[in-house]
């Protein structure tokens, strides 16, 4: 009977259509309760107490036109992506929609369904069967690494969704330009099977169009796009000398440059040259695989000369990492040693996979970012996903070739078994009703008011680390206690002087000497200097919360007060 029901639900694309709604719907969790308003004020779950101000702030600069950076008043925006931000804008701007309901409930499932569908499709064309389409669509939205299973084993809980450093896919929408990058790398792909399929000169624009701009939505997805897309062309000219892909390469590849240079400005050692860092702060972190002694090893031989022991030591981190991370996602390994057995069975499709893989891997273990080095790991992101196609297909074949039924149930049902707890791990961090940071009311009424005042920039008070660890242990805590975040420009819509260090840090500016003028200017008791600092970096507007203030007075500085409630004033420079 429960044979009879299965067959029918493939049969009739139901539990694909079931697999991509429970995966819409999951990975919007992670996302929906954030940015909504309650009788305490805004709550945020997760990393949206970072990140998605960030993107609010700077959404809200390019609804207005303006280029710059929200939280570095004064220069233009350089370094940075803005392809969802300009979208977000825009659509903004269209509908009169409010950024934060586009960004927390209107767009995660939108691109959740779009991933899910857009698999599909790809699925189809690369002739999957419907089971194959099943377990890899169960893959793309619930894989996951295997922390969970270790911290089970060491008696910690399930969750330990980043011990081997990677997220897991649940977490995708918490990195909406991720997710965006997903959407038009899977369209491009499938536009351009489809082109030399019926070589239709519409398909074939499109493909380069998206190839082409998918730099500016996430720069590390346009990297690995447009290198696939070359080795794919090479491959392609070679097997059936067809130029086509290598013409669709050059095309995307000057689209890529001339949409991304503008925003590329003294960006040398951004990148920096460091071997295995994922490798060591795996081992040695004490939020990851927390293995101190292999840390010590692995090092210690190295920094020695032990050259045998260090390789031996650092391949082995290394299988420790790769599987850690892919979890039952390592099947696919399997399928491309396959692929690699039959050379002459290789197609442009499986090549573009291929140097994507080995480069979303490679390019972690030896390079890093200035200022947030972990910020390379989403490199990884794309192996990850990818690989989901690949394990599915193997794990398909394998349940495909067992002969009796209730075998074939027993293998689902342990692949199953695996992709529960890390899910249900990390949803339980977005299910509690107190977030683990807020925007209180007296706030949203403070930075409403700044928000309808002129454009200015907006001087804050510095972030107070101090306070914020202090404030760790007393969840839920206020975002300027939280982390040093842009809600301030976020939320007022005004560019700030000096918000949001770790966005500065990989946009690579100099926010560590502006930092220091912002402390001299507090510390100033020359009325001339400090009054100067204000006119010459054309601050307009200062927001303090209660007991921030300068050494010199309101007076002193030329400061009016033009708002206050119990928990905020706003000064306008005069």
């Amino acid at each position: 009977m429960l044979k009879e029901v299965l067959k029918h639900f493939l049969r009739n694309k139901a539990i694909i259509w079931l697999v991509i709604l429970l995966g819409v719907f999951t990975w919007s969790v992670t996302m929906v309760k954030s940015g909504l308003f309650h009788s305490w004020g805004i709550g945020f779950w997760g990393a949206n107490g970072h990140d998605a101000i960030w993107h609010l702030a700077l959404a809200n600069q390019l609804q207005k036109g303006n280029f710059v950076m929200p939280v570095f008043g004064g220069v233009p925006l350089k370094n940075y992506h803005i392809g969802f931000d300009l979208m977000l804008a825009m659509v903004g701007k269209i509908t009169s929609l409010s950024l934060s309901n586009l960004y927390f409930q209107i767009f995660p499932p939108i691109l959740a369904l779009l991933i899910g569908y857009l698999s599909y499709v790809l699925l189809k064309l690369l002739n999957h069967s419907k089971l194959e389409s099943v377990i890899v669509m169960l893959f793309v939205f619930f894989g996951s690494g295997f922390g969970w299973l270790v911290s089970a084993i060491r008696g910690q809980g399930f969750y330990a969704e980043s011990m081997f450093w990677a997220q897991s896919q649940i977490s995708t929408l918490i990195n909406p330009p991720y997710a965006l990058s997903l959407v038009i790398t899977l369209a491009a792909i499938i536009l351009t099977m489809k082109y030399l399929r019926e070589k239709k000169l519409g398909l074939f624009i499109l493909a380069a169009v998206l190839f082409g701009i998918l730099i500016e939505v996430k720069v590390y997805a346009g990297i690995l796009a447009i290198i696939s897309l070359f080795f794919a062309g090479v491959f392609l000219w070679i097997q059936k000398k067809d130029t086509i892909l290598l013409k669709l390469f050059l095309l995307s590849f000057l689209l890529s440059v001339l949409v991304f240079a503008p925003f590329v400005k003294n960006s040398a050692g951004l990148i920096v040259f460091y071997p295995f860092w994922f490798l060591e702060t795996m081992m040695a972190a004490s939020d990851k695989l927390n293995w101190p002694r292999f840390y010590s090893a692995m090092t210690s031989y190295r920094m020695g000369g032990q050259l045998v022991k260090a390789v031996a030591a650092y391949f082995l981190a290394f299988g420790i990492f790769l599987i850690g991370n892919l979890g039952l996602r390592f099947l696919g390994l399997f399928e491309i040693s396959g692929w690699l057995k039959k050379p002459h069975k290789l197609s442009w499709i499986k090549v573009y996979l291929l140097v994507t893989l080995v480069l979303s891997l490679i390019i972690p273990m030896f390079f890093l970012q200035k200022g947030t080095p972990w910020n390379t790991i989403q490199f990884f992101y794309y192996f990850l996903f990818f690989s989901s196609f690949l394990a599915g297909e193997f794990l398909s074949g394998i349940i495909s070739k067992l002969k009796k039924a209730y075998v074939q149930y027993a293998v689902f049902g342990v692949f199953m078994f695996f992709l529960i707890p890390n899910t249900w791990a990390t949803l339980e961090n977005y299910l509690p009703q107190r977030p683990p940071s807020y925007l209180s009311n007296d706030e949203i009424q403070a930075l409403n008011y700044l928000k309808s005042l002129p454009d200015g920039i907006v001087l804050t008070y510095p972030f107070d680390v101090q306070k914020s660890n202090e404030a760790q242990d007393n969840p839920p805590r206020p975002l300027y206690l939280y982390v040093s975040t842009a809600y301030v420009s976020a939320f007022s819509g005004k560019v700030t002087f000096l918000e949001d260090q770790m966005n500065l840090d990989i946009t690579n500016y100099d926010w560590r000497n502006r930092l220091e003028q912002v402390d001299s200017f507090y510390g100033q008791g020359d009325q001339s200097k400090a009054r100067n600092f204000l006119g010459d970096n054309k601050i307009k507007y200062v927001y303090w919360l209660k007991g921030q203030r300068a050494f010199l007075g309101e007076g002193q500085l030329g400061l009016t007060r033009v708002f206050e409630n119990n928990s905020v004033d706003i000064y306008k420079v005069e």
